[in-house]
């Protein structure tokens, strides 16, 4: 497959997972007979991005070791966030062309026609970021969606920072995001850590676009299951039973 030169895409996967109970770094741990984080990867490739970035952290030795060729690797410790991680592999991708794609190593049953849905609509939108969300019925935990009046993003508003009006909200961010690169970077340095968590969030990056007057858009991923992460074993084996059926196992 040929290399789309405008598209980077950027995997996070540097965190423990301490809810896995397991000392084995928690994009490693297996589905359907493979580590979460390939599964990822496959679809980096599937969209022939042209640069594909690994961010790692806990176990990075090990991680690193099943990258594939051709994918590089960032170092984030300690682990600050995904605002964070973005800064830690700025300069792996801050002179990459067109658009920059946020996935995450924990999150193995995204499809890759859900993520060239996001990528083409924000290409067609000429946002300078889109987020990829769903609606749950019980959005507890999840960061809202802020929209504005013409359907676009004003903000993304983390559940522990979220007020009742917010909370209230059923549309919730995915963390899948896609950027221009030259707009991400242009208010990347300006993310803060001034929250409950302490922490810098890649998804304060759209309301300091949007005070720029830049555009942000969204798209509703039409199967949330897709874009569940896996924190706990019970997730995990969830996501295996999808997957085996998914791969024609059954």
């Amino acid at each position: 497959m040929s290399k789309d030169e405008n598209l980077a895409v950027l995997v996070l996967a540097a965190g423990k997972g301490k809810r896995m109970k397991s000392d084995i770094a928690k994009v490693l741990h297996e589905v359907a007979g493979r580590p979460m984080l390939s599964y990822v990867l496959d679809r980096a490739s599937e969209l022939g991005a042209a640069r594909v970035i690994v961010v790692v952290g806990h176990k990075k030795e090990t991680v690193i070791s099943m990258l594939p060729s051709g994918v590089s690797h960032a170092v984030q410790e300690p682990q600050l966030g995904t605002g964070h991680a973005v800064m830690c592999a700025e300069g792996l991708f801050r002179d990459a062309q067109g658009d920059i794609l946020i996935l995450y190593g924990d999150v193995p049953l995204i499809t890759t026609r859900t993520i060239r849905s996001l990528w083409e609509n924000h290409r067609e939108s000429e946002n300078s970021g889109t987020i990829l969300t769903a609606i749950l019925a019980e959005p507890a935990g999840y960061g809202r969606i802020v929209r504005n009046e013409s359907g676009g993003v004003d903000a993304i508003v983390e559940h522990k920072d979220a007020g009742p009006q917010e909370l209230a909200i059923k549309e919730i961010n995915t963390g899948i995001c896609c950027f221009k690169v030259a707009d991400l970077l242009s208010v990347l340095t300006e993310i803060k850590d001034d929250n409950a968590q302490g922490e810098y969030y890649i998804t304060d990056a759209v309301g300091l676009m949007r005070s720029r007057g830049m555009r942000v858009g969204a798209v509703v991923a039409s199967n949330p299951a897709e874009t569940e992460g896996i924190n706990t074993e019970e997730q995990r084996a969830a996501a295996e039973l999808v997957m085996i059926n998914r791969l024609g196992g059954n």
